[in-house]
């Protein structure tokens, strides 16, 4: 997506990824994986954890808010205990409805979100966000599998976002055989194909 194109050259090899072919969960997690690997090396974009930040704060709070409400309940009497057992069940409640809430509308496909910064007489800055899901075997060809969708955002702005350079977005699909074989083994540099396009 970006206009740097010249580093055409392989990943370098990774450890076996090697999966359960009749999970899709799995089949998705190792690409997902796979492409925050590939997207996040030195050369490439800083990955922002915004989303993972938000989500560890708000299950952390919960847990914290559930562990003083059980070292009160513990400490005092049930009777004298019940009014804050209800105050702590409830932020508890809040906060996990929250989190979901969160993960549902506001992260909801997104696998990756980087950016990066170079100078060019200028700086700019380029952000790359990608969201990832599958979809089932198509009914008309069953034999075709179900597929991973990625679907992509990019943005290339300059003098601290004011002035858009560029502004693109991509969706691109692909059968999980045409990375994994009969063993649930990972083929890399064949889905690095697929996704190199992203840089």
């Amino acid at each position: 997506m970006s206009e740097k194109t010249n580093n055409t050259t392989a990943p370098p090899q990774l450890e076996e990824v090697k999966v359960n072919n009749s999970s899709l969960t799995e089949l998705k997690l190792a690409c997902d994986d796979a492409l925050r690997r590939h997207l996040s090396r030195p050369d490439q974009f800083k990955a922002q954890h915004t989303h993972t930040d938000v989500r560890l704060g708000l299950g952390y709070a919960s847990v914290a808010i559930a562990a003083v409400t059980g070292l009160y309940s513990w400490k005092k009497d049930f009777e004298e205990s019940k009014p804050m057992v209800w105050v702590g069940v409830i932020l508890y409640m809040l906060l996990t409805g929250a989190q979901t809430l969160y993960a549902y509308f506001v992260e909801r496909d997104t696998v990756f979100v980087g950016k990066r910064k170079t100078v060019n007489k200028r700086i700019e800055t380029e952000r790359l966000t990608i969201g990832a899901k599958t979809l089932p075997s198509n009914k008309k060809n069953v034999s075709t599998g179900p597929r991973y969708v990625l679907t992509a955002s990019y943005v290339h702005t300059a003098n601290g976002g004011k002035s858009l350079i560029r502004k693109a977005k991509q969706t691109t699909e692909a059968t999980f055989t045409t990375w994994f074989d009969e063993e649930g083994r990972m083929d890399e540099v064949a889905f690095w194909r697929m996704v190199k396009w992203f840089r």
